[in-house]
């Protein structure tokens, strides 16, 4: 079993798809609308922007927080600035040897995003 697809909230479908393009660095995949719906490809696994559903809290995993954060500037709010949340002994949840950091945004709908990356522990 695997995820297919993820929902997410969004009024505004074209501004919507102005700041996913941005943060995740591609267009969309498709659009219908109506009904109001656009897609992006997250490596295999859909993320649908819908007008009718509901908020959700993604966590996507970037190469750099800090960077992506530079990268979509003024289209998001900062809710929590990239701190380390966790360093990765062995391999349960994430790569072993590495802090994983995170930052937290408003999308342009209002809903919250975390961003993720790994980076190795400094020796």
């Amino acid at each position: 079993m695997r995820l297919v697809q993820v929902a997410q909230h969004a009024d505004d479908l074209e501004r919507a798809a102005g700041f996913y393009t941005a943060l995740l660095g591609t267009d969309a995949t498709a659009v219908f609308d109506p009904p109001g719906l656009l897609f992006f490809d997250l490596d295999g696994v859909r993320l649908l922007l819908d007008r009718n559903a509901p908020t959700a809290l993604l966590y996507l995993h970037v190469d750099d927080v800090a960077a992506v954060l530079e990268r979509i500037g003024d289209r998001a709010e900062v809710v929590s600035p990239p701190h380390v949340i966790f360093t990765h002994e062995d391999d349960t949840i994430g790569p072993a040897g590495h802090d994983e950091w995170q930052a937290f945004v408003k999308d342009s709908e209002g809903n919250t995003v975390g961003l993720i990356s790994f980076r190795p522990v400094a020796a």
